[in-house]
């Protein structure tokens, strides 16, 4: 029996946001598929590197249960963004009423033909600010703000083109209402 058969598992691999200096975190999604209570545990390649809430703990039936993995800040980043880091959640069939302060590490060893599922993860980096695909000094997507040419000789803003606009415009329309009365 797979981790899969007892528990659904989303996403099924953890990406973080990866940037230097910053923590980040991502969350797993762990539903009970099951009519009975599942004790999971949740395991990793590089402890000192990632820190599980909750790291262990039980799925009532049919219910889920949210997992945060938070990565430390990292002084720099590896090669390629590539990650050779992985976790493994175990889970087991536990016992009506049992709460996750009965769970121990005994209940997922592997012995006289108990079932313990297993489902590794594997890490993934992407960048958290990726790179903007208009190149820098292109006029392309530039903001309102972008510089217009007034009466053939003045670089003003879009904004003060418009704002100068809407004066003549409600000026006009005030002396007008004025030569009405």
């Amino acid at each position: 029996m797979s981790t899969g058969d007892l528990l659904s598992i989303q996403p099924t691999e953890l990406k973080f946001p990866f940037e230097v200096k910053k923590q980040s975190s991502c969350s797993l999604q762990l539903t009970n598929k099951t009519d009975k209570y599942v004790a999971f545990k949740v395991k990793t390649t590089n402890p000192k590197k990632y820190c599980v809430r909750p790291n262990a703990g039980i799925v009532l039936p049919g219910t889920t249960c949210d997992v945060t993995v938070t990565m430390q800040a990292q002084k720099e980043a590896p090669p390629d963004m590539q990650c050779k880091d992985k976790f493994l959640l175990q889970s087991v069939v536990a016992p009506d009423g049992v709460t996750p302060k009965d769970i121990t590490p005994e209940m997922f060893n592997k012995e006289d033909g108990k079932v313990v599922g297993e489902f590794k993860l594997r890490v993934v980096y992407f960048p958290a600010n990726p790179p903007s695909p208009v190149p820098e000094g292109s006029d392309e997507g530039s903001s309102p703000r972008a510089s217009v040419l007034d009466n053939g000789n003045q670089n003003t803003s879009l904004f003060d083109a418009v704002r100068v606009f809407i004066f003549i415009f409600f000026n006009a329309s005030f002396q007008e209402s004025l030569k009405m009365n």
